[in-house]
């Protein structure tokens, strides 16, 4: 009886297909380099990924001419400067390619989408299906359903974020939702910055200051869909033909929004800015696209972090050949004018602060420690005696410990960044600092 009893239940098993479902935290659909790179971020932040191609690897990178990026020499930001780094090593052993710093990345299709798998093969937590087309999205709670077929079985995948990086943004369409509005540089926006480079073409509502450079940023809020919870799109939103740094840039800062959301089991709505760029700066990843600011200086993270507050703003300014440049200056002087109205919007005390001591026009570097030890309540002669014998040895600071010295917008950002932390202060996605 047993026996025929198990007969029976094989026979009917066996007449059914069931599709295997397949759980994960952050699921990435796209080709490009986009969709690669914010599969990689997401894995990296500890989420598990799964990367849905509906055919073969990199189709972008499967022509035969030797590619040739100009742009973002010099801002090898997070996976775009990984992926530099790796073409370099593999030529610089070719007899006349040339590795400079400064020069125009070239390598073959075939390599750069080798190195871009190599990469992602070599991430864990992320599991990349290809030939693997979709064939139906829909809303499971505050996360994502979606149907793909691959080889000749159909697959369920449970998601709790979504990235939509496909070529026309089908997914934000199945889903019923609608993209975000077009690229605006409002006041505040570049205080939600996730991703930073050059050589973008400016759009025609950019305001004055960003139609004179080259340089760009991309808000939080550009790439987050609002009428869909959890589903975030990548480069195709900004209306201009992306380059790989800016695909690789972009999709990077999008896995970390999906990856956030997923850790915390939270939606969209509830990102939060500090977090999110605090994660790309610990995978190298610039906020604002300064030209003259290495990611290898040991102050690098500090620098990004107080000029994304708006503290200490970038400068365009012309270079050569009618080229622009994103500049922080970092020897230059700090001028009271520029920080005062940041200061007093962050620290309630610091209206007190400039209507006792009134700091001349250039901000000294005893005007700095007095204002930190007003908002941080500390003894101010104990300070600068702490600040006195760390000055050169601690911060390697090249000028003399003078109470009088004016200080450099490099020495304001690293002692404002540690004392101050003014990063730490709330942004909405508008930039909007919230009390």
């Amino acid at each position: 009886m047993v026996k025929k009893l198990f007969v029976l239940v094989f026979i009917f098993s066996s007449s059914f297909t069931f599709a295997e479902t397949i759980k994960t935290d952050v699921l990435v659909i796209g080709d490009g380099a986009g969709a690669v790179a914010a599969a990689i971020q997401s894995s990296r932040s500890k989420l598990n990924t799964v990367l849905l191609v509906s055919g073969g690897w990199m189709p972008m990178l499967q022509g035969k001419n030797m590619i040739t990026v100009s742009d973002n020499r010099t801002i090898p930001s997070g996976i775009w400067g990984e992926f530099r780094k790796q073409v370099h090593q593999f030529y610089k052993s070719k007899p006349g390619y040339d590795t400079t710093y400064t020069a125009p990345l070239q390598f073959e299709p075939f390599t750069g989408a080798g190195i871009l798998k190599n990469i992602a093969d070599t991430t864990s937590r992320l599991k990349i299906k290809l030939d693997a087309p979709y064939k139906a999205i829909e809303k499971d709670g505050t996360g994502w359903e979606v149907t793909y077929t691959q080889n000749g079985k159909v697959y369920y995948v449970k998601a709790k974020a979504l990235i939509d990086a496909t070529n026309s943004n089908e997914l934000v369409r199945l889903a019923g939702a609608s993209l975000p509005p077009p690229l605006t540089y409002g006041n505040n926006l570049y205080r939600t910055s996730i991703a930073a480079g050059d050589d973008m073409p400016v759009p025609a509502n950019a305001g004055n200051d960003v139609k004179r450079s080259a340089s760009y940023l991309v808000p939080m809020s550009l790439l987050v869909v609002k009428n869909a919870d959890n589903l975030f799109v990548t480069e195709n939103v900004l209306q201009n033909k992306p380059s790989l740094p800016m695909q690789m840039a972009i999709g990077q800062g999008v896995g970390v929004m999906a990856a956030y959301c997923a850790f915390f089991k939270t939606t969209s709505k509830n990102l939060k800015v500090r977090a999110i760029q605090s994660e790309l700066l610990d995978f190298k990843g610039y906020l604002l696209p300064f030209d003259d600011v290495s990611p290898k200086e040991h102050y690098f993270r500090a620098i990004q972090q107080i000029a994304v507050t708006g503290l200490l703003k970038g400068l365009v300014s012309k270079v050569k050949n009618d080229q622009t440049a994103y500049l922080f200056l970092p020897d230059s002087a700090v001028y009271t004018a520029e920080i005062k109205p940041v200061l007093i919007e962050i620290y309630s005390r610091a209206f007190i602060w400039f209507n006792n001591t009134k700091p001349g026009i250039k901000f000294t570097t005893g005007n700095l420690l007095s204002f930190i030890s007003e908002i941080t309540l500390t003894d101010p002669q104990s300070f600068q005696t702490t600040m006195q014998k760390e000055w050169s040895g601690k911060y390697k600071f090249k000028s003399g410990f003078d109470l009088k010295h004016v200080v450099t917008r490099r020495e304001f950002a690293i002692l404002a960044n540690q004392y101050l932390n003014p990063f730490a202060r709330t942004v909405d996605l508008t930039g909007r600092m919230i009390n």
